[in-house]
């Protein structure tokens, strides 16, 4: 009678349906089952390291290795040596952040992944040709602390509607460009964060190597904000962020050490942002060009008003 009754129900408790069903409800709704939050994952030494060594050399690095190689290596009609560094930085993140994804306990929503990954990749690659050309105008006098029309270079321009295109331009790069690249980048993080808890609160501890990591990571966010302008971005992400572990601290979860990692890096990039727009609160030209209520100065327009035009 037992085995007719399992024959004529393959999904009652036990059999292989109901397995099944559970699996495929876990990895449509990536709920944390008392499995994935038994078992913390150990530190991903090996990805931090990468992905913050890959961001500062290949994403921070760029221009300043454009500026630094000289100009008879990568003439200005080829590309610089700074968007080959782009180039590869739009196959390694995206690898990276798959890697990353897949050593997550938690089962996470595929299809999300890969549209992002996707998205990412297209945002990426808008912003690698907008951000060429920006950067090569600077051997032509551009300044980055002024507006493309209130650029010297630009404003004399005939015709008039030449501005027009490099207003364009300047929109695929700092606008379209940014939140295609930024806004799936976050989102991949905080969904990777999602499944940053444990049980154990004794694996709620970050190594050694991790802290000496929060410093490098907390910095090069500080650049990917304020040069980036994605403030708001970030400020949401990191405030999900805390609304998610006060959530999960009612159920007796606590974040593991890749997720303290994760967190630690933000707190001090929004520590860092905080001291960057205090310094600069009173300077008269960068006010005019970030006029809005959100005030953060990107630093190549700090470097192109005090720096650049001191030598």
């Amino acid at each position: 009678m037992e085995a007719a009754r399992r024959r004529q129900h393959p999904g009652a408790a036990g059999g292989p349906g109901a397995q099944l069903g559970a699996s495929f409800l876990q990895a449509r709704h990536g709920s944390v089952s008392p499995d994935e939050a038994a078992r913390a994952a150990p530190f991903h030494l090996d990805l931090w390291f990468y992905f913050t060594l890959q961001n500062w050399v290949l994403d921070f690095g760029r221009p300043i290795a454009m500026l630094v190689f000289p100009l008879e290596w990568f003439p200005l009609s080829k590309p610089s040596v700074g968007d080959y560094f782009h180039m590869a930085y739009n196959v390694i993140t995206p690898f990276l952040l798959l890697k990353l994804i897949e050593r997550s306990p938690r089962t996470l929503p595929r299809s999300i992944i890969y549209v992002s990954i996707i998205v990412f990749i297209m945002g990426a690659s808008i912003h690698l040709v907008g951000d060429s050309v920006n950067h090569r105008l600077l051997f032509s006098g551009y300044q980055h602390h002024l507006s493309v029309r209130e650029n010297p270079i630009i404003k004399n321009l005939k015709p008039e509607t030449l501005i027009d295109s490099f207003e364009l331009l300047y929109y695929y790069d700092e606008y379209l460009g940014h939140c295609m690249w930024y806004i799936p980048f976050f989102l991949i993080l905080f969904m990777y964060f999602s499944g940053c808890f444990t049980a154990s609160k004794a694996a709620s501890l970050m190594p050694g190597p991790a802290l000496l990591l929060v410093a490098p990571s907390g910095l090069y966010y500080w650049y990917l904000v304020t040069e980036g302008q994605i403030f708001i971005l970030f400020i949401f992400t990191f405030f999900a962020m805390l609304a998610l572990v006060l959530h999960q601290q009612r159920k007796r979860l606590f974040l593991d050490s890749n997720g303290l990692f994760l967190l630690s890096s933000f707190a001090l990039t929004l520590l860092l942002v905080a001291l960057w727009v205090a310094w600069l609160w009173n300077d008269p030209v960068l006010r005019k060009k970030y006029p809005g209520v959100i005030y953060v100065p990107e630093p190549w327009a700090f470097y192109t008003l005090h720096v650049s035009s001191r030598h």
